[in-house]
């Protein structure tokens, strides 16, 4: 389930640009449209716990911003968000209550039916949340190029920063390792601007997906990357390779390095952080 022989935990600048490509390995997807590389802001809130619906109200508010820019035949930039959440379920557009393994009317958190695609999910804290809010006309106008090359940055995150070898399975959409899924992936894309997006669980606790059926897949579980790396660090042959062992802090911050560097890389995107306090952003009317 995880191939390596030394597991070394890569630094990773927090501020990254876009790096010279590599051709990729027979066996991977080349998903990285060779084109001139544009900017991206980056609001990086990657250490709070933010309110579902704030964040959700935020996207629509940049996504109608970037149609205006559009219609007046302006230059539409791309934007990322990355951030973590209070607990919460989310539902996509025709998500089925009978992936709810409670009453919805006694719900453990809050349940929101949004307009993203899929099915039931769970976010909180511990979980790396990204939102693309980009525009796919400057890159590929493919919903199916799209999802594809969101699970080819968290497959290479996985494998690059912690040796853990994930895939893809054919006729679902995320990225695995063996039976459990890391990453989830539902979006809305609206005009050729895309919203929602991806959330990876670092050091998320399960237990709240045992209430639900997650994605809608019975027979699949969920994983996080710190439940793999302990399941690693059992292991006798490997003990000594990963000590010291990372606290959930530094999992948190190692995967949120590696996540902007390898998105910067897929996407062919500069990324501009552009600092946002949690005080400033309750003053924003999102």
């Amino acid at each position: 389930m995880i191939v390596a022989t030394n597991l070394c935990f890569r630094t990773i600048p927090t501020t990254c640009t876009t790096v010279k490509q590599q051709k990729d390995p027979p066996h991977q997807l080349n998903l990285v449209i060779p084109t001139k590389t544009k900017a991206c802001e980056c609001f990086d809130l990657h250490k709070e716990l933010i309110p579902y619906e704030k964040a959700w109200s935020w996207q629509k508010q940049i996504v109608k911003q970037k149609k205006s820019l559009l219609q007046e035949h302006e230059d539409c930039p791309d934007t990322l968000i990355v951030l973590q959440h209070n607990p919460v379920y989310t539902m996509g557009t025709g998500s089925s209550e009978n992936y709810l393994n409670f009453d919805v009317k006694e719900a453990p958190f809050d349940v929101y039916r949004t307009e993203r695609g899929g099915e039931v999910t769970y976010h909180g804290p511990g979980q790396l949340v990204m939102y693309p809010i980009i525009n796919l006309r400057n890159h590929k106008m493919d919903l199916h190029w799209y999802l594809r090359t969101l699970e080819e940055v968290v497959i290479r995150v996985l494998s690059s920063t912690f040796s853990i070898k994930a895939s893809r399975i054919e006729g679902l959409t995320g990225v695995w390792v063996g039976n459990q899924k890391l990453a989830a992936i539902g979006i809305r894309v609206s005009k050729w601007i895309t919203y929602h997006g991806l959330a990876l669980n670092v050091t998320t606790d399960l237990t709240p997906f045992s209430w639900i059926v997650p994605c809608g897949l019975r027979h699949r579980q969920v994983g996080s990357i710190k439940g793999l790396l302990q399941e690693f660090q059992s292991s006798r042959q490997y003990a000594e390779a990963i000590k010291p062992f990372p606290d959930d802090y530094q999992l948190i911050d190692i995967s949120y390095r590696s996540l902007i560097k390898e998105f910067s890389e897929v996407f062919n995107l500069e990324i501009h952080q552009k600092a946002i306090t949690v005080p400033e952003f309750w003053r924003e009317d999102h």
